[in-house]
């Protein structure tokens, strides 16, 4: 992954240093940005991933909240009230940049041609919701499959971390379809197919959840890997899908799918480095 946060993040110059100030960022002198250790604040350039860092670490200081000194942030909210405001020297329109989607990069564009967002749920959205609570339902089936048969320590500990994180999500999306009237999915009868009979991004055969049942010890730990690292690569294609098809647009779901999205990523790195050292 290796990809800039999705917040503004404040530089400084070298030739602005001042004698005892933090040691150099760790992406060295692409922009000249350094940590300032006295302030217990970290400034580097807006393009400055974390080098030589895991991708899972990469994602959780990707969600890690904003610390900004208030003398970097003060003077550099003025120049960008002002860069929003004014108009260039020649006469035309400020610019600003327009922050994209999950796996997006941002784009510059006129201030005259930022739309406002919409923010009402559409049908992309319940569809996104209901076909989740399936999808997370199916994942409870193969977390409840772990005991008695795996015998690693790592194992118990993912699957019940999944286990958690995915009973609170699909609270959630019961929560919010029960608030908006529309048809929630029983979670006790699972099933791995969408509205169009065609069986969901990640999810099962009946064939492979036998397999697993089937497997103990190590044979089971390498299916149970394989099998949820494809299950939750899907749950990413159900959200890419979703704003394919121009969903997303409220906030409460842009903000579930975004963390959904990040949540995959972090244990399917996770399983992949089990599943390596087995």
């Amino acid at each position: 992954m290796g990809r800039t946060p999705p917040f503004l993040v404040l530089a400084r110059p070298d030739a602005s240093r001042r004698a005892g100030d933090g040691p150099e960022c760790p992406a060295g002198d692409r922009h000249n940005g350094y940590a300032d250790t006295n302030e217990d604040v970290m400034t580097c350039a807006i393009s400055c991933p974390i080098p030589d860092t895991p991708d899972f670490v990469q994602a959780r200081w990707k969600r890690a909240p904003l610390m900004i000194s208030l003398r970097l942030f003060v003077p550099s909210l003025l120049i960008a009230t002002a860069a929003l405001t004014g108009c260039t020297a020649d006469g035309s329109s400020a610019t600003v940049v327009q922050p994209g989607r999950p796996g997006e990069t941002g784009k510059v564009v006129p201030l005259d041609q930022v739309e406002e967002p919409e923010t009402g749920y559409t049908d992309a959205d319940v569809r996104f919701m209901q076909g989740m609570i399936r999808h997370h339902a199916q994942a409870l089936q193969m977390t409840d499959l772990v005991a008695g048969r795996t015998e690693s320590a790592g194992l118990p500990r993912l699957a019940k971390r999944i286990e958690i994180s995915q009973r609170d999500e699909i609270d959630l999306m019961v929560r919010w379809l029960g608030e908006r009237m529309e048809q929630v999915p029983s979670v006790d009868s699972p099933h791995g197919h969408g509205h169009g009979g065609e069986l969901m991004p990640g999810m099962l055969t009946e064939a492979q959840l036998t397999e697993l049942r089937g497997a103990k010890g190590e044979q089971f730990d390498r299916l149970f890997y394989q099998y949820m690292i494809q299950h939750h690569t899907g749950a990413l294609q159900m959200v890419e899908r979703l704003y394919a098809e121009q969903g997303g647009m409220e906030p409460e779901i842009d903000q579930f799918a975004t963390h959904v999205d990040s949540d995959q990523r972090i244990e399917i790195v996770r399983m992949q480095q089990l599943l390596a050292g087995l």
